[in-house]
């Protein structure tokens, strides 16, 4: 036990994700670097190449394709073109290196049993109810949580692509507990693997339901019935029942088919099998000046494998957010404090959030292989920026410094501290 009177902190994303992927990626630098081989070399001939992969510790790797992601960061990186641009830059007086990382995390919070054995007090189920109204609109409620992941776009998303109704029709409802039925909420990259899931289980129920009836007021086979462009249709006719007649049918109740409850509205639990397994490749790229110690990020590429894609457009947001996060804990964010243990970094004022002009325009990519553990195939992406680039830029200070290790953040007096003591 520890008695101290330093504030306590806590990490704010990816959560012992980040610490696990530092020490992997700066030890395999550095065993890189004192063999005198590539390091992209090292990592490429220690991948797994063969699935499913039972690890030591409960986890079993479903499907991935990391050699794939590597070679996509290098390529975007212009590794190869590396040492020109390193001597371009010692002309102009600067320090230039070059890092990588490669990253795996266990997202989709995960099977009950699994997580039970472990010692968790719950179960990481998902639920979702999806209700179709008298009108044909569609409330889904999820136990998952939005606090900005987009969940309102993409949960809509997967409603629209479905029934082919319009997503302003759909309103997905979270967080409220006089409506939503209990859920297990939002972390881990859980709202799309295990939230989706259910709200696919749910679509499913739903999709069912609509068919007989469309069936029965169309004077068709059930296995006929398509769902097109927001009507139910018999394959290969002109017949067709719009989507909200549909829907006002199953709660007027006059003309269903024998046996049928009234209403249109399901749910469902989802536990799933497995965990998901995202992963990918960093590479990041920076110039010192060694009379000041300033570091500048001059490229960064992330190539990531999240499974299967909703939304591109939220996908590449989150990895943004999260690279930047990531260059702010290797650069600039640290705690300090006086003699007398008095916080001197309280406020956004002291304390170094990455700003604007500290990052550079990233380069992000995806090649993906399907999760084949969840009906969607994803695989999750939400801490994936901050786990694989606070080590991608570490291992390029210390190659454009020359040294083995230096702590974070790398402010410009530990960076110029650094490069003096090369030169003793």
């Amino acid at each position: 036990a520890v008695y101290t009177n330093t504030a306590p902190v806590d990490a704010y994303r990816g959560a012992g994700r980040p610490e696990a992927t530092y020490l992997l990626e700066r030890t395999i630098e550095t065993a890189a670097r004192e063999m005198g081989v590539s390091p992209a070399e090292l990592r490429r001939k220690n991948f797994i190449t063969s699935f499913p992969h039972q690890t030591p510790v409960i986890m079993n790797y479903d499907a991935g394709d990391y050699a794939a992601s590597l070679d996509a960061a290098m390529a975007a990186a212009d590794y190869a073109g590396f040492a020109q641009r390193k001597a371009d830059a010692a002309n102009r007086g600067k320090l230039r290196g070059i890092g990588m990382s490669c990253y795996i995390e266990a997202c989709g919070l995960a099977p009950s049993a699994a997580v039970g054995s472990l010692g968790a007090g719950v179960g990481l189920w998902e639920s979702a109810e999806v209700r179709v109204n008298a009108a044909g609109t569609i409330e889904v409620l999820t136990g998952s949580h939005s606090h900005g992941q987009g969940h309102e776009t993409t949960f809509a998303q997967l409603v629209n692509q479905r029934f082919g109704v319009p997503i302003d029709s759909v309103s997905i409802v979270h967080g409220d507990t006089d409506k939503v039925q209990m859920g297990m909420g939002t972390y881990g990259s859980r709202s799309g693997a295990v939230g989706m899931s259910a709200v696919v289980k749910a679509l499913d129920k739903v999709e069912a339901k609509a068919k007989k009836i469309a069936a029965h007021l169309l004077e068709a086979d059930e296995g006929d019935i398509v769902i097109e462009n927001g009507a139910l249709k018999v394959a290969g006719t002109d017949k067709q029942v719009p989507w909200f007649q549909m829907a006002l049918a199953a709660y007027t109740a006059h003309n269903l088919p024998g046996g049928m409850e009234p209403g249109l509205k399901e749910t469902s639990f989802y536990d799933p099998s497995n965990f998901t397994f995202p992963a990918g490749c960093y590479v990041c790229e920076v110039e010192i000046d060694p009379e000041t110690g300033v570091t500048e990020v001059v490229q960064f590429v992330a190539a990531d494998d999240f499974g299967n894609i909703i939304n591109p457009m939220i996908v590449e947001g989150q990895v943004h957010g999260g690279v930047a996060q990531g260059i702010g804990q290797a650069l600039l964010e640290g705690t300090r404090y006086d003699a007398s243990g008095q916080l001197l970094t309280a406020s956004y004022m002291d304390y170094a959030m990455p700003r604007a002009d500290d990052l550079p325009s990233f380069k992000v990519s995806t090649s993906n292989t399907p999760c084949p553990g969840n009906p969607l195939g994803i695989k999750g992406c939400g801490e994936a920026g901050a786990i694989g680039s606070p080590p991608a830029v570490i291992n390029a200070i210390t190659d454009a410094i020359g040294i083995t290790d230096i702590a974070m953040p790398a402010s410009p007096s530990t960076v110029w501290a650094a490069i003096r003591g090369t030169k003793h």
